[in-house]
């Protein structure tokens, strides 16, 4: 008991010497005994990482998941070590109501088929997202949580502990200062200046000592770096992963829809007006939204790889012709087809029985088929 009370009482006479010494400093009448300008670096690199790590994580949290009411709910769900419960992504939901008004509007209809179609890209897209999430969750945003939660409490203890050996040592050095003081007034030798070296040796030790452990705990700060800058890459190929998912199921979705587009308005094709980036290759599916003239029948025509076309017989539609920017280089497969340099203006139009994916384009005397992705339709 008795043991317990003195260290109690040597804790609160500890505590008030640095609070005296702490004031002091910041009320200028007493010395500090300030840090290298190296080991001020290393403090303000790790301040920046611990800031910066702190804002990205949030913001990635917002980005896999908007929702702030669903964060909350998996932040808890962590702090009580439990699993988090699966959630239906927004497309997944999107999916499910296209899938249920085709079944009530009419599943055999042109619209019913349509809804049907894109519920079954929606629900893709959406099971995309949730690996995505999933995988970002493992690679990006646990590393990140495991540095704060783990090693920056460390460093923020032991920094903690370096302040207070700092702030000991100077207390030590006011003594010393002042047991000199008495000293030289007295003319005689004090045992108080003996008694204050002595603390003035052990407190120098503790704080060379907790210096040093502190300082390796932030020149680890670069072995963090790099641990992010790997989970950086991974984020970003997860990323890449997904919207190239994405874009491959949207592709596949609009050829479905481009067909049976023209089978209720024959003529015409639906897509985006300018992809991207270049197609993967020349049968890649249509890209350019318009409705394009339509130019008489040639005898022979068929989709390219089952008949020649024979340009000779290929004459513009009598409703007119439209202008055609060229996104990208293209180089012709064949004399079927024409060449394309990148920003140049052509003619185009289209032929009845013509693959969606094509169009006739005049330069010039020059004719032939080009690819719809490699162009944008001018109004």
């Amino acid at each position: 008991m008795d043991f317990n009370m003195k260290k109690l009482a040597s804790d609160a006479g500890i505590f008030f010497t640095r609070a005296v010494q702490f004031t002091e400093e910041k009320f200028g009448q007493a010395e500090k005994t300030e840090l290298d300008a190296h080991f001020e670096n290393l403090l303000t690199r790790a301040d920046s990482t611990k800031n910066w790590t702190e804002k990205i994580l949030r913001q990635t949290e917002v980005l896999l998941q908007p929702n702030p009411s669903a964060r909350v709910e998996e932040f808890l769900y962590e702090k009580l070590d439990r699993k988090v419960p699966s959630r239906v992504t927004n497309g997944e939901l999107l999916a499910q109501y296209m899938a249920e008004a085709a079944s009530e509007l009419g599943p055999t209809t042109p619209y019913g088929k349509t809804l049907i179609k894109v519920a079954e890209a929606e629900k893709r897209l959406g099971a995309a997202e949730r690996d995505f999430i999933h995988t970002a969750s493992i690679n990006f945003l646990t590393p990140l949580r495991n540095f704060l939660e783990g090693d920056w409490k460390t460093i923020s203890k032991e920094r903690r502990l370096l302040q207070n050996r700092r702030l000991d040592l100077d207390a030590c050095k006011a003594r010393l200062k002042k047991a000199k003081a008495a000293e030289a007034k007295a003319t005689l030798w004090n045992d108080e200046v003996d008694k204050a070296e002595q603390e003035l040796r052990v407190a120098q030790t503790e704080f060379d000592r907790q210096a040093e452990v502190t300082r390796l705990l932030l020149e680890g700060i670069s072995s963090t770096h790099v641990n992010h800058l790997r989970c950086l890459h991974e984020f970003v190929e997860s990323q890449t992963t997904y919207y190239a998912q994405c874009y491959r199921h949207m592709l596949d979705l609009q050829k479905q829809l481009g067909s049976s587009q023209g089978a209720i308005f024959p003529g015409t094709f639906v897509g985006t007006t300018e992809p991207a980036s270049p197609p993967l290759s020349s049968t890649s599916p249509t890209t350019a939204a318009a409705t394009m003239p339509v130019g008489p029948s040639v005898a022979g025509l068929a989709p390219p790889g089952e008949a020649a076309l024979r340009l000779e017989e290929v004459t513009p539609p009598a409703s007119g012709t439209r202008k055609a920017r060229v996104l990208y280089d293209y180089e012709a497969a064949d004399s079927s087809e024409l060449a394309l340099l990148a920003d140049e203006l052509i003619t185009v139009y289209s032929l009845p029985g013509m693959d969606p994916d094509w169009l006739i384009g005049e330069r010039g005397n020059k004719k032939g088929k080009v690819p719809v992705t490699y162009l944008e339709l001018l109004s």
